[in-house]
């Protein structure tokens, strides 16, 4: 199993979201998060300077079964990405183990949706 976190734009979110869910990634959690980039200029916008080193960005954090990392990846990558700096960063992990806690079953069939 493998843990996949994704650092993106705000804006893409929504692309994202209906990224994953055509994949059949279901369930994620995710949060407002802000950071520093390797920018390091401030942006004027009609005569006022911002400051870009505060940088206002959603934290995606996904587990799956090994089969759906690559799949997984290539939808964060095709829908977060504009072509610009600060696009964000995919990070992957190991998961050593994963348990349902309403039934205490554990393994890779806890990330599956069961049927009723």
């Amino acid at each position: 199993m493998k843990k996949i976190e994704a650092i993106i734009r705000k804006s893409k979110f929504s692309a994202v979201k209906e990224a994953l869910h055509a994949v059949d990634v279901n369930f994620f959690s995710y949060w407002d998060v802000t950071g520093l980039g390797n920018e390091k200029e401030g942006h004027v916008y009609r005569g006022v300077s911002y400051s870009t080193s505060d940088i206002q960005r959603r934290h995606v954090s996904i587990v799956v079964n090994d089969d759906f990392e690559q799949i997984t990846i290539d939808a964060l990558l095709k829908s977060a990405a504009t072509g610009e700096v600060g696009d964000g960063k995919i990070f992957v992990s190991d998961v050593t183990e994963v348990y349902r806690i309403r039934t205490g079953e554990k393994g890779g069939e806890t990330l599956k949706k069961k049927s009723k």
